[in-house]
This record gives C-alpha cells, sequence and structure tokens, in this order.
C-alpha cells in the first residue's frame, strides 16, 4: 500500500476516488511514565516513554487505516494528515486520515 501526504503519487494515475479512510489510536499515562517524565522534565532530556507510546500509536492509527483502505479495494492512500490530541490531560489520541484511491502504473 502507497501511503503519502501528497495530493498524488508522481509516476502514477489515479483512476478511482474511493473515499475517506481513517484510523485511531489511544493511548494512556500510567503513574509511572508520569513519575519518569517528569524526572527527564526537571533533569533535561527526552521523556522516551512517551516517545515509544507515541509511537505506538501513530503505527497503529496508520495501520488502521490501511486495513480500512485495502477493505475498500484501494491501492494507495494519498492525502494522509496526522492529528494528536489530549484527552481529558490523561491520555492521548492520534488519528490518521487520508483518501483511498486506486491508482495504476
Amino acid at each position: 500500500m502507497l501511503v503519502t501526504t501528497t495530493s498524488n503519487l508522481e509516476g502514477k494515475r489515479i483512476v478511482n476516488y474511493i473515499g475517506l479512510v481513517n484510523g485511531e489510536a489511544i493511548i494512556g499515562a500510567n503513574l509511572v511514565k508520569d513519575f519518569f517524565a517528569g524526572i527527564t522534565d526537571i533533569v533535561g532530556g527526552r521523556a522516551g516513554a512517551y516517545e515509544q507510546g507515541l509511537r505506538e500509536a501513530k503505527s497503529i492509527a496508520i495501520k488502521e487505516m490501511i486495513d480500512q483502505a485495502t477493505r475498500l479495494g484501494a491501492n494507495a492512500i494519498i492525502g494522509v494528515d496526522l492529528d494528536y490530541e489530549s484527552l481529558n490531560g490523561t491520555m492521548l489520541m492520534v488519528s490518521a486520515n487520508g483518501t483511498a484511491v486506486v491508482v495504476e502504473g
């Protein structure tokens, strides 16, 4: 499956626009992650646990979007947008949205 943030695929011709596809993932912040993130913020550096959680959530959201596009008969997704939203300050939602298309070439 070709996935891109652009509105076209270089060297490919879009022959069918199937429609919007999306995927979401929500991660929660537990007390251990909060504790170590707080220490990291105090002494400087990166919050590795949060970064890993974000990467996992992004991968899940993109995989769900690809699965939906595949079920609809697409072989590519264009115009992909990733959004991050804090929910009640304790959870983070990652959503992936794009347009499922069929390309040839």
